[in-house]
């Protein structure tokens, strides 16, 4: 039994206020609850991103989907390999990583996600005749449709990788050796799960699918207009082909506007990775690499 999906993030940060400004800014919705403030896209009944309040901002835990009736079974083969199971906050099965990382396991189907219906002329493929596209760009707000990815920094990337393989079914779709590997549930986006290598565990980004290249640069516009200038793009990675622009949020972690993915099949084979992280972009900031979160047990 495998995990099938990402469902959403917990995260804690130091103010409410100041996430509910920042990701309502990116495009998400807010929903509040007696002590968490839950995030959602434009069109999508899932929470995404989940905020508490704490003294420190750091990633509290990452809920993912398994099939119908498979926790019972999972239980089992996670206590037979000695996997911490705990009493967590909400539904479902809760377990500890190798890093001590809370996992929410639960029996839900991640929700549905649309994007509205667009004409393109490219080459010889022309959907649009007298009907011109700028003045529909010109009304667009940043609207992110889903939560595709994120990213964990691990102290010990090989020990992540063999956890979330061999006890919960993730399968790999390429490495970065000694630098991150990149995981996958199995048809669907190259990657919707990974990490990268740090001194401890953190949060490096949480990615969310736009519909296309101008919705990307309209919230890169809209980011920038409200204060939130710290940024990464626009580019086009290598491992996963996706458009990308990220944005520092108020701690020091990233969320990114994505596009375009590559899609991938059971028969897709990992490889190992020692070129550059895309094809093209601006230059990398010096602080994208870093884990900004306490070093202390999570």
């Amino acid at each position: 039994m495998n995990v099938t999906g990402l469902l959403h993030i917990g995260l804690q940060v130091p103010s409410l206020d100041v996430g509910r400004a920042f990701y309502e800014d990116f495009g998400l919705h807010t929903t509040e609850h007696p002590d968490t403030l839950a995030l959602r896209c434009t069109g999508r009944d899932q929470d995404q991103l989940v905020l508490s309040e704490g003294p420190d901002k750091r990633l509290r835990y990452v809920a993912f989907s398994v099939p119908a009736g498979a926790l019972p079974d999972l239980q089992r083969k996670l206590e037979q390999a000695g996997v911490p199971i705990v009493d967590g906050p909400a539904e479902g099965l809760w377990l500890r990583d190798p890093d001590g990382g809370l996992v929410n396991l639960r029996e839900d189907e991640p929700a549905d996600w649309t994007h509205p219906d667009r004409k393109h002329n490219y080459g010889s493929t022309v959907e649009r005749v007298d009907q011109p596209w700028w003045p529909q760009v010109m009304d667009l707000r940043p609207a992110p449709r889903r939560l595709g990815h994120t990213l964990f920094f691990t102290p010990d990337l090989a020990r992540a990788e063999q956890f979330y393989t061999t006890m919960l079914g993730f399968r790999v779709s390429d490495r970065i050796p000694g630098i991150g590997v990149f995981l996958n549930t199995g048809a669907g986006d190259h990657h919707v799960f990974g990490f990268l290598a740090s001194s401890h565990r953190g949060l490096h980004h949480a990615s969310f699918e736009v519909t296309g290249l101008d919705d990307i640069m309209i919230g890169a516009r809209t980011m920038a207009e409200h204060g939130h200038d710290l940024h990464f793009g626009l580019g086009r990675h290598t491992l996963g082909s996706n458009l990308f622009h990220y944005i520092r949020d108020p701690w020091g972690s990233w969320v990114e506007y994505f596009s375009d993915i590559d899609k991938i099949t059971e028969d897709w084979r990992p490889r190992d990775w020692d070129g550059p992280p895309a094809v093209w972009c601006p230059l990398l900031p010096d602080e994208f690499h870093q884990n900004h979160e306490p070093a202390e047990r999570q």
